[in-house]
């Protein structure tokens, strides 16, 4: 018997495995993927956050990846950590996951405790886990436990990891709540207890709907600012003084990764399909935060045109095609659709990024340019679209002919500042 069982061993899972393994719990992860299996048990690592040196001591420790699904009976709890993309019609796509219930429920033990961790539209847990579980015969919150738990992982965090960031608690029952609490205080520092499962749902949707909500709304005044004139870079520090009532969020050139482009549109579409109305607020911010990049590509059109330059036929580096700074993730990144707007406007689109060697756009490998400091002179126009460590921008600034930086981190007057 072991501690615990890892459905989906991606960027949530990992980690997860990881800090069990260190307080002493044994544990086996579980993934479909025999690629990603093979290569763990090789002590290969395919997440950012953890290296080939981890992998190899989670080994020592004990660890195994595999695709057996009876090894799922052999435990006392089992996480799901599966993704939940978005579907055609905007909602999660939970193939996955009802793949995943399915795989435990064939296992289920009387006294086990069953976590979901995939974040999904409130009423997941308890209306489509739920029943597939008890397809086995037990009934949960009387055989089994079972509760919800949303990840929270920020990829490429150096001061907030799965230890040290507190762990939402939601069960089906009180009892439930109990046991999830108690398995999680094995390993992280702090757990707090939610009512039940959907408000535990609906928690994470909240956490990320307020960033999403707050970003478009820095983002529209990006565009007002520049037509007045205004430094919008200077206004944020100036607000970011009051030391209440106030958090700064900053514009950029689109939103992307796992979270922010995705799961408000969960919660919008949950509303929608069950009270028949839309969660402005979220549509809104959607609709901002997606044509930023159309934005961006239109400010770079007019640096390019105040140069006396066309965009069709200029050269046109991109800094940084990842969706977060110092990461290789490039899921929903907004270099994608900025570089694919450049394209379309005649524009030669080169990249250069530290942590990604080869970047597809619409099919189309995009040439990737070593020289970082020869490309970024011998360019038209470069836009700095993520800021990795290793660029120094107000330099790389000096150097190019036009530098366009989407990201607030210059601040010499040869850069043009989103």
């Amino acid at each position: 018997m072991v501690d615990l069982v890892v459905l989906g061993l991606g960027y949530v899972g990992l980690p997860l495995a990881q800090q069990a393994l260190r307080a002493g719990l044994s544990v086996v992860g579980y993934d479909v993927n025999v690629d990603v299996v093979r290569a763990l048990n090789d002590g290969s690592s395919h997440v950012d956050d953890l290296s080939d040196a981890d992998i190899a001591e989670m080994l020592r420790h004990g660890f195994r990846a595999t695709t057996d699904q009876s090894e799922i009976g052999t435990a006392e709890t089992a996480v799901i950590c599966v993704p939940t993309p978005l579907s055609e019609d905007g909602g999660p796509d939970l193939k996955a996951v009802k793949a995943a219930a399915h795989s435990v429920a064939r296992s289920l033990r009387a006294g086990m405790l069953v976590v979901l961790e995939s974040t999904t539209y409130p009423g997941t847990t308890d209306d489509v886990v739920r029943p597939i579980l008890e397809k086995s015969g037990l009934t949960a919150g009387v055989d089994f436990f079972l509760a919800f738990s949303p990840e929270r992982i920020d990829p490429g965090n150096e001061h907030y990891g799965t230890h040290n960031t507190p762990k939402v608690v939601g069960g089906d029952t009180p009892e439930s709540t109990g046991r999830a609490a108690t398995f999680y205080s094995r390993f992280i520092e702090k757990v707090v207890r939610a009512n039940g499962t959907r408000e535990a749902e609906t928690a994470k949707l909240l956490e990320n709907t307020y960033r999403h909500i707050n970003i478009a709304l820095v983002n529209e005044m990006a565009r007002f600012c520049h037509e007045l004139g205004i430094d919008l870079w200077d206004v944020i520090n100036a607000a970011s003084t009051k030391p209440f009532g106030f958090q700064a969020f900053y514009p950029g050139p689109g939103v992307g990764g796992h979270c922010i482009p995705i799961d408000p549109n969960y919660l919008s579409h949950n509303v929608r399909a069950k009270l028949g109305y839309p969660f402005r607020f979220v549509e809104l911010a959607q609709e901002i935060n997606a044509t930023m990049p159309s934005y961006v590509a239109s400010r770079a059109q007019n640096i390019l045109n105040d140069a006396g330059l066309a965009m069709n036929g200029a050269s046109v580096l991109l800094l940084g095609v990842t969706y977060k700074a110092n990461i290789a993730d490039q899921r929903e990144s907004p270099a994608t659709p900025l570089a694919r707007r450049l394209a379309a406007l005649g524009a030669k689109v080169t990249y250069h990024d530290p942590r990604v060697e080869r970047w597809s756009v619409s099919g189309f490998e995009v040439p990737k340019v070593n020289d970082l400091e020869g490309a970024v002179a011998s360019a038209d126009l470069v836009i700095l679209v993520q800021n990795h460590r290793e660029y120094e921008a107000n330099r790389l600034a000096e150097v190019a002919k036009r530098f366009f930086d989407t990201r607030g981190v210059t601040s010499g007057e040869k850069s043009h500042r989103l």
